[in-house]
């Protein structure tokens, strides 16, 4: 039974500032992936590929079709599930890991990292623990664990952004460029975390332009193209 399926997934931007115009972007999205499976989404640029991401996640509601996701023993329907029960599925089942860290003033990085596991209810000092440790693997360097990651380089904030993202054990996980800015050592991280929890059953679907990460975790190649429409 998939963890994913997507059935017939369509979506329409309408363009507020040009008349409301509608824009047809993706229609018949249909795929599925399974625990232990990792889905890689292929296509240029502008295809649609972190388009198919949002609707997953909630951020996009679609036009048509079903977004099915596995929360315990039961299966939601987020194309037409309440916000509330969007957000309680994400808490449990679904982990969406972006480009980009969204840096809070003041806060450290150990924190950030932390606090995903800290809203879940684990204990202040379990979580930095675990936060220190996945600090570690990505080569963030001790000194920088009690600064706030805005004065950051690029690098290093995707690797406190990775930390933060991939801490969580979500049984779906969704990948947006997870190696953008990184260098051959921690995206060789990066593939090593994603086979271990492939290994543990999740289920991840992937944007990954890197030719040689894509080859080294995906189980399955979704060509994004077939999907795409036209206004």
């Amino acid at each position: 039974m998939p963890a994913l399926e997507l059935k017939d997934v369509a979506k329409t931007f309408t363009m507020h500032l040009q008349g409301g115009l509608k824009l047809s972007v993706l229609r018949d999205v249909t795929f599925a992936a399974e625990p232990g499976q990792c889905v890689v989404l292929t296509g240029p640029s502008g295809a649609g590929k972190s388009s198919i991401l949002k609707l997953i996640y909630g951020n996009y509601r679609c036009d048509e079709g079903a977004i099915l996701v596995r929360d315990g023993d039961t299966t939601v329907d987020l194309a037409v599930a309440a916000p509330r029960r969007i957000l309680a599925v994400r808490r449990r089942a679904l982990g969406y890991v972006t480009q980009f860290l969204r840096a809070v003033p003041r806060v450290s990085a150990l924190d950030i990292v932390a606090e995903p596991l800290i809203a879940e209810g684990a204990a202040a000092d379990e979580a930095k623990g675990r936060a220190a440790a996945m600090l570690k693997r990505f080569n963030v360097p001790e000194r920088l664990w009690s600064l706030p990651p805005a004065t950051f380089s690029g690098g290093e904030q995707q690797r406190i952004n990775l930390a933060r993202g991939l801490l969580p054990e979500h049984p779906i996980l969704l990948l947006d460029e997870p190696t953008a800015s990184l260098d051959a050592r921690n995206r060789a991280v990066v593939v090593d975390i994603v086979r271990e929890r492939k290994a543990r059953g999740a289920a991840i679907v992937a944007i990954v332009h890197d030719e040689q990460v894509r080859d080294d975790i995906a189980d399955v190649a979704v060509d994004v193209t077939r999907f795409a429409t036209a206004a």
